[in-house]
This record gives C-alpha cells, structure tokens and sequence, in this order.
C-alpha cells in the first residue's frame, strides 16, 4: 500500500507542476505581440499538454489502487467523496487547458493575459482543498 500511495503522491505532484506551469504559457503568450514568441509558447503549451495528460491519468489510476485496497473504509469517508468531487472538477480545469491549447495553436484564443492570470490560479484552490482532505480527513 506504501508503494501505491508514493506513486499516487508522484504522479499527483507532476501533474500539477504541469497545471501550474501550462496556464502560465498562456499567460505569456497572450501578453506577447512577437508572431515568433507566440509560435514558440503555442508548441510549447501543446506538448506540455500532451506530456502531463497521462500524468493525470496516472495519479487518478494509483488513487483508485489505493481506494481498492481497503474498499470498505474508503468509499465510507467523506472527506474521500469531497476529494474526488475535487478531483473530478480538477479534471474539468485540465481539460478546458486542453481547450485553450487547441485555441492557441489555432490562433483562435483571444483571451488576455489577465483572464490567464486569474484562471492560473485555480489550481492552488483545489492543491490546498484536496492536501486538507486528504490529511486532516475533516468529516
């Protein structure tokens, strides 16, 4: 089980390296007004995108390993189901990443660096939600 939770841990921490880094690519992209800089950012973005996807898939698949390993006491807590509610809407914010990639290597985006400043945000709300979950176990 310790191996599980270490590569659960692993795999969780790269994936939101690349969450916290990847909103910060169109953060600079949408502020650059250099065609060469921006081309630059968007390949950037798009294979920083398709490297942490499966890291993604990864953290949710060690998770789910851990959960099967003592079923009658997980799928009971609910600190647990509000972790994976997190989890699941965490999904969603990487997948809309996914959408803005696409729109980038469009050159379809014409969001601001602002609205990419705020949205590069969002992931620190759900790190401290689910660290807090998952160690204190609130309810």
């Amino acid at each position: 089980m310790l191996w599980l939770k270490a590569f659960h841990l692993i795999f969780v921490v790269c994936w939101f390296a690349g969450l916290f880094y990847l909103p910060r690519i169109f953060v600079y992209y949408a502020a650059s007004e250099h065609p060469a800089t921006r081309t630059q950012l968007a390949l950037m973005a798009r294979k920083l995108y398709r490297f942490v996807t499966p890291l993604m898939g990864l953290a949710i698949a060690f998770g789910l390993a851990l959960i099967a390993t003592h079923p009658d006491y997980y799928l009971h807590a609910r600190w647990l189901w509000v972790k994976l509610a997190a989890v699941a809407l965490l999904v969603i914010y990487h997948m809309q990443c996914g959408r803005y990639v696409r729109a980038i290597n469009d050159a379809s985006d014409r969001h601001s660096h602002v609205f990419y400043r705020l949205f590069n945000e969002i992931p620190v709300l759900f790190l401290v939600l689910i660290v807090i979950l998952a160690t204190v176990r609130p309810f």
